[in-house]
């Protein structure tokens, strides 16, 4: 099925060929029929599937006939980031018709937001709470609101934001469109569904646990305290342009990015406590090339979208399986191919095999070849007195040096060839322990013989 079988506005097709949409993903397919029309819908479909232009398209095609100067659609987001990214497609796909939407959230200045009220902006996108801040004010006028789109019900539901949901819908027509967007059917969801929707056609392409197709996923076993090093390795020697990391908190996304500037790798931060114009500017260096890697929390997990985003990094694992679906979902995204890799500390494995439970299968372990803890080194250097040639605290064995390219930093005790050192079966032994068994060493290096006691 192509585009052009919808029926939509040539402006509209025109913006689809602009932005390089070529055929229409699943959850398109599915949903832009119903939508035009003008069906009520409750609809699950997998991170970057395109279930923003499903319910976009189809939005604009309806507003295009009508006068302007009336707010005639609201759709609401848990997040700020999230709101910034559907009013950038909306930008998009509009750019050949007068209309124009805006983006309310908080964290910035409510006058110019108050101005796209005033003015009757044809879409407003926002978060509950700085909705209800205007709503509290006479120029916030929703009284033409015709469609009514809840993105992300469930995260809404996760962050509180039911009740204030519920008061938004008093300000609204309940004559209306109403379009439904959840991962996952929690009963407060389910209920919710039914007090608001109309006979809805439901959706459900793909089950909540299964991360989008094209995402190649893997595993790597690492101390805790060794985390921060591997992660800058992998950045180093795998190359991608444009990388996500994953905390679980602010304090360790914080810790982390430092760790990464003093590496000399290029990296910003996201979480709760940066301020929209810091997290604006993240998303936009990410975006453009300025920085490789975007450190952030789970704040900005399901609000993230950066075209061809090559991988995603887990440098702690997802407490819940459909967490790590809503990371990963971040790459891959409309139906292109990307990487995942998360970082599992011992204590983790915990974790990880209930992800893997959900997901219905193991995912494969693999080791950095040649990467040696800094701790490791440190600890063999105190008791024997020496490293291995080749290696030096926090670095590879594998040569990769430091950022700018220079030689691995001198080890402070006395260098041994690599060989020797390595077939010393103590240190080869507490190498093997210190990587969970599993060392993988430089290239020509031979290991030492197992025998028999």
């Amino acid at each position: 099925m192509s585009f052009q079988e919808f029926g939509l506005d040539p402006r509209l097709l025109q913006a689809i060929a602009d932005v390089g949409f070529e055929d229409p993903t699943p959850i398109q397919t599915q949903a832009i029929p119903i939508l035009l029309e003008g069906k009520d819908l409750i609809a699950s479909a997998a991170t970057g599937s395109g279930k923003t232009a499903a319910f976009v398209l189809p939005i604009l095609h309806r507003l295009l006939p009508k006068e302007r100067g009336t707010t005639r659609v609201l759709i609401l987001t848990p997040t700020r980031e999230l709101a910034v990214q559907i009013s950038d497609h909306l930008a998009g796909l509009a750019i050949h018709t007068p209309l124009a939407g805006a983006a309310i959230y908080g964290g910035v200045p409510m006058n110019p937001q108050a101005r796209a009220f005033e003015q009757g902006a044809d879409v407003i996108v926002g978060t509950p709470g700085r909705l209800l801040d205007h709503l509290r004010y006479d120029y916030a006028d929703l009284s033409g609101v015709e469609v009514l789109v809840l993105d992300e019900a469930d995260r809404m539901l996760d962050m509180g934001f039911l009740p204030d949901v519920r008061r938004i819908m008093d300000a609204i027509p309940r004559t209306r469109q109403t379009l439904l967007f959840s991962a996952t059917l929690p009963p407060p969801i389910v209920k919710l569904s039914k007090d608001i929707l109309r006979n809805p056609v439901t959706i459900r392409l793909q089950d909540k646990t299964r991360p989008a197709d094209g995402i190649e996923q893997s595993v790597f076993p690492v101390r805790q305290e060794e985390k921060p090093a591997l992660l800058a390795e992998l950045l180093r020697r795998e190359a991608h342009k444009s990388v996500i990391a994953f905390c679980r908190t602010k304090s360790r996304a914080e810790k982390v990015s430092r760790f990464l500037e003093r590496e000399g790798i290029r990296c910003a931060r996201i979480h709760g406590d940066r301020s929209q114009g810091q997290r604006l500017e993240a998303l936009d260096g990410l975006k453009s090339g300025r920085y490789q890697v975007l450190v952030a929390t789970d704040v900005a997990a399901r609000g993230i979208d950066v075209e061809a985003l090559s991988a995603v990094i887990n440098v702690d694992v997802p407490r819940q399986a459909e967490d790590y679906v809503h990371r990963v979902g971040r790459t891959a995204r409309a139906q292109l191919t990307g990487e995942a890799f998360t970082l599992v500390a011992p204590e983790e494995e915990r974790e990880l095999a209930k992800i893997e439970k959900v997901l219905g299968r193991k995912l494969p372990r693999r080791q950095l070849e040649g990467f040696v803890p800094q701790s490791f080194l440190e600890s063999v250097g105190r008791r024997r007195g020496r490293y291995p040639a080749t290696l030096a605290p926090g670095r590879s064995a594998a040569g990769a040096g430091r950022a700018d390219g220079g030689a691995p930093a001198a080890a402070s005790a006395p260098a041994a060839p690599a060989r020797r050192a390595l077939r010393d079966r103590e240190l080869w032994e507490a190498m093997q322990a210190a990587q969970g068994g599993a060392f993988v060493p430089p290239r020509g290096v031979s290991l030492p013989s197992r025998r028999r006691r």
